[in-house]
């Protein structure tokens, strides 16, 4: 039962990062969604019992990819065409 909430929960704030990612006007604040929402979903892999999954997710997503993201706009603020 608390297993089944947990879950719950968790799927509910993927989707509010993930609206969050979307509907975001400023880039580090949509960047911060989207490390939101892929550690929730790295989070729900591991208490679904997908343990290389999880661990793959966290690093390389929620940490490898988010962090570029964040160095490449703030290396790229105040470049105009």
């Amino acid at each position: 039962m608390t297993i089944e909430l947990l879950e719950l929960a968790l799927l509910g704030a993927a989707v509010f990062f993930a609206i969050l990612a979307v509907e975001q006007s400023k880039l580090v604040r949509s960047v911060i969604g989207l490390l939101g929402y892929t550690a929730t979903l790295g989070i729900l892999f591991l208490v679904l019992g997908a343990y290389p999954i999880a661990i793959l997710q966290l690093l390389v997503y929620a940490g490898g990819i988010v962090a570029l993201f964040i160095f490449v706009i703030l290396l790229t603020r105040g470049v105009e065409e």
